[in-house]
């Protein structure tokens, strides 16, 4: 515990850009019109293989004793993983809905 408290303490800068970048994420999503929802879930299914990637290299990198960093590694790499598989299928269905049918 005392460790955690210690890089909270030594990281408190980086937790401000985090909790600042979650607001203005939610912001700006929120306010996204809807003929723009498309190409942004292409934005976002890059950034999830970009996650995926970063964190299977975090993975790598980590001590195999810090379970912390192999669990928080292995999450984002879950959720990266749904999130692109959810974003290719919608997008799959939203490109059916364009097509003739026969």
């Amino acid at each position: 515990m005392n460790e955690l408290l210690e890089f909270i303490k030594s990281n408190l800068d980086l937790l401000y850009i985090l909790i600042l970048a979650i607001f203005i994420g939610v912001e700006l999503i929120k306010n996204v019109p809807t003929v723009l929802h498309t190409p942004l879930m292409s934005g976002a299914n890059a950034l999830s293989g970009v996650v995926i990637v970063g964190a299977i290299i975090v993975m790598l990198q980590s001590d195999p004793n810090n379970y912390l960093s192999l669990a928080l590694g292995f999450v984002a790499v879950v959720l990266g993983i749904i999130n692109v598989v959810g974003g290719f299928a919608v997008t799959d269905r939203m490109l059916q809905m364009f097509k003739k049918k026969k």
